[in-house]
């Protein structure tokens, strides 16, 4: 079937299958958080993007197959709530942006830094720091070889607009221009963007709007 992005708490996961990495999305928890897992074809080895909340769910979600590493987007406690429990039950090693470990209560095995490489199996993604949201979100790009880059953006970058940044002037400018430079200015505008919370977008999707976000401020 084909991949929308579209998931809803206690539903089922949706899967993007790419030729070398299979990307299974799920929503779970009060607060609507999107977890993903990614599968290395070649391997079958497993990585997981933010243990938001229901363990269960995302301990069934990656199966026996077990997960090697798990990254935290951030520190805001909706993205971490399961953290505990999965690496408890899979021994995985723990990934987090070095400025936001401090404020995980699971220790952080790794620490990130910008330009960073996270690798699942054979498949390898680079973090970008992003600031302004908190001040040491990460985002994951995956650079496809056979087709357009992925980029998991935490609450960094949704559907209309750049994460909350609660009226501070200079953390909202921090994180649209990181936004922009990182992201923008470095990919093109079919990227798949994978947020935190809600639907998906592509930068395409996005661009035209960035000088509205900038006047709008958030």
């Amino acid at each position: 079937m084909t991949y929308s992005g579209v998931v809803k708490v206690g539903g089922p996961a949706d899967v993007h299958e790419l030729r070398d990495l299979m990307i299974s999305k799920v929503a779970v928890g009060s607060m609507n958080n999107n977890a993903y897992l990614l599968r290395c074809r070649e391997s079958g080895e497993q990585l997981l993007i933010d243990a938001a909340a229901e363990p269960h769910t995302l301990l069934t979600l990656i199966g026996d197959d077990s997960v090697a590493s798990v990254v935290t987007t951030h520190r805001h406690d909706d993205h971490w709530q399961a953290l505990g429990e999965v690496v408890a039950a899979t021994g995985a090693r723990t990934f987090a942006g070095r400025h936001d470990a401090e404020g995980i209560p699971v220790p952080t095995d790794v620490p990130l830094d910008d330009g960073d490489t996270v690798r699942v199996g054979r498949v390898e993604l680079t973090a970008r720091h992003l600031a302004g949201h908190t001040p040491g979100s990460i985002v994951l790009v995956y650079d496809d070889p056979h087709g357009h880059p992925h980029a998991f953006t935490g609450d960094c970058l949704f559907p209309g607009g750049v994460g909350n940044t609660w009226g501070d002037a200079q953390a909202f400018t921090s994180l649209l221009d990181g936004v922009r430079r990182q992201l923008f200015d470095r990919l093109p505008d079919e990227t798949w963007v994978y947020p935190g919370h809600g639907g998906d977008t592509t930068l395409g999707d996005e661009r035209p709007h960035l000088a509205e976000w900038r006047e709008r401020g958030w």
